[in-house]
């Protein structure tokens, strides 16, 4: 079994220019399936969370001005989507995918999110398509429930996870990893537990080298008791807002090692889907699949 969150968000259109980013979310799931690489029992839809659980990470003023749709019209421009109801509905669901997946990985191993990464989103604001920040909430959560008493985040997309890092800023029971583009947004960076910051052009052989070294390194450092991990693709050389140039092949060879050590140093694990905006939206599901094929290699 490879537990999946999966958020029916595409029945809320959206304008035009917005529809491409989101068609992924339509097609993985139906991709994943086409390979059997699962079934729809392994699928499961979240309801609304509950909003203690966003509290213990937002505002609660922020978090009031998003469900009475009354954020400041600049605030609203940040995040780069127009404000509605039925988009703050899925960010409340998307949430609640990523702590339910928590849950499920303690029996698993390891679970998914087929949205979320929403790491831009600070304690007081959202940013670059992110409202509230699932993975910040869920370790939270696991924190607070007392089901985990140290986190690490690891942090693979191409840009820096900055909301991820100012919300856990003073938290030592959390430890943020981020290895992103140096020049990519956010242009002005916030101060994770460890941030890399790669240069343009980096490729596979120089990317990979560095997620080897670290992340074994980190998890016997650290010794976390759980571990969440962000899988954007737009570390891909094809990739419109990125500026790496990574391939499909070394995209998925580093979900591999990320999954590889986790299952080495059996710690259970989620995975929130993050970016990936190359101009073929087949790339973007291939690179995606990769990343649960790679885990139903390993686990299953």
């Amino acid at each position: 079994m490879l537990p999946i969150a999966f958020h029916p968000i595409y029945k809320h259109p959206l304008p035009e220019g917005h529809r491409f980013p989101m068609l992924k979310y339509e097609l993985l799931p139906q991709q994943l399936l086409h390979e059997g690489i699962v079934t729809e029992k392994d699928f499961f839809a979240p309801d609304i969370i509950d909003l203690q659980y966003v509290l213990a990470v937002h505002d609660k003023a922020y978090v009031e001005d998003l469900l009475n749709l009354t954020l400041d019209p600049k605030a609203a421009r940040k995040i780069g989507f127009p404000l509605s109801a039925e988009l703050v509905e899925r960010e409340l669901r998307i949430a609640n995918g990523t702590i339910l997946g928590c849950e499920k990985a303690f029996e698993t191993g390891v679970a998914f999110n087929i949205a979320g990464g929403t790491h831009h989103a600070f304690s007081n604001r959202g940013e670059a398509f992110c409202m509230l920040n699932d993975q910040a909430i869920a370790a939270k959560y696991l924190l607070n429930k007392k089901l985990a008493s140290k986190i690490l985040i690891i942090d693979l997309d191409v840009h820096q996870g900055n909301g991820t890092a100012e919300i856990f800023q003073n938290n030592s029971n959390v430890f943020t990893f981020s290895v992103h583009g140096k020049t990519n947004y956010p242009f002005k960076k916030e101060i994770s537990d460890l941030d890399i910051a790669l240069p343009d052009g980096t490729a596979d052989d120089a990317y990979l080298k560095i997620i080897s070294a670290f992340v074994p390194k980190l998890i016997e450092q650290e010794k976390p008791d759980f571990i969440f991990y962000l899988s954007g693709v737009d570390i891909l050389e094809t990739d419109k807002l990125g500026k790496l140039s990574c391939s499909v092949d070394g995209c998925k060879k580093r979900d591999e090692i990320v999954f590889s050590n986790c299952k080495k140093f059996e710690i259970p694990f989620q995975v929130s889907m993050g970016g990936g905006y190359s101009p073929e939206i087949k790339t973007i599901i291939d690179a995606h699949a990769n990343t649960y094929r790679a885990a139903s290699e390993l686990y299953f």
